[in-house]
């Protein structure tokens, strides 16, 4: 009988580090919101839109969610009325409608919004329609979009540790962490009611959730966290959906 003995080697015998850029195909019914969530991340995780998500569970436009909250993870998108974008180049944050407590006169004074997972103020206002995109980071794309492989929906961009990571337009952050496996350290900027773009494997995250940023402006320092090697793995989501970034970011 023949006994099989484990090859011996010089070092550690590390898994592959695989990139996980996509939702599970099986999306479960309901979500039970975590310490560091937005309603944001939960919809880019799950490939669903943000509005048909938070329509589907009564959430109001301050997009505002709580630790323990169990959400219906459905995408309500198609009955959500589009709001017409606002002709501004800076997004105007307001306060998180909230129920209003019984008070005796007609006129309650406001309550303080609901504080949402991540103790973050929510961003909740829409911006100028993006006219122009601009590529997030030098370097060779060493991956790119694929629309029938499922684990990649964005393009991966080569590039040196530490080095920059700019917003491909004007947005607002909606998270900023690294909570969704396979992403790293991420940021996703919500450009206005129907486009988000998320940065991933960043080194360091230069901005926070809530924050306003300027096309072009630096928002993280490339990295190789969540993956094998460093490089930015960069997506645009439309109404929930990945599209391939390379049609919209202006020829080399």
């Amino acid at each position: 009988m023949a006994v099989l003995f484990p090859a011996c080697t010089s070092g550690p015998n590390y898994a592959p580090v695989q990139d996980l850029h996509s939702p599970p195909e099986r999306v479960p019914q309901h979500y039970v919101v975590r310490s560091g969530d937005t309603l944001f991340s939960i919809a880019f995780r799950y490939g669903l839109d943000f509005r048909g998500l938070a329509a589907a569970n009564g959430i109001g436009r301050g997009y505002a969610i709580y630790p323990g909250q169990k959400l219906r993870l459905e995408d309500k998108a198609a009955s959500v009325t589009t709001v017409a974008p606002v002709v501004s180049s800076t997004p105007v944050l307001r306060p998180t409608n909230t129920p209003a407590k019984a008070k005796p006169t007609p006129t309650p004074p406001p309550q303080k919004p609901r504080p949402t997972a991540s103790s973050k103020a929510p961003a909740q206002s829409v911006t100028a329609p993006v006219s122009t995109w601009l590529w997030p980071t030098d370097g060779r794309v060493v991956q790119g979009f694929n629309s029938s492989q499922y684990a990649h929906k964005g393009i991966d961009i080569a590039g040196k540790l530490e080095q920059p990571v700019n917003a491909a337009a004007a947005g607002i952050v909606v998270y900023a962490g690294s909570g969704l496996v396979g992403y790293g350290k991420l940021l996703i900027v919500k450009h206005n009611d129907r486009y988000l773009s998320a940065y991933a494997h960043n080194n360091r995250l230069l901005v926070k959730e809530g924050e306003s940023v300027k096309q072009g402006q630096t928002i993280a320092r490339m990295g190789d966290t969540g993956t094998d090697s460093v490089k930015l793995h960069f997506e645009i989501r439309k109404d929930g959906k990945p599209v391939n970034p390379v049609k919209l970011l202006p020829g080399r």
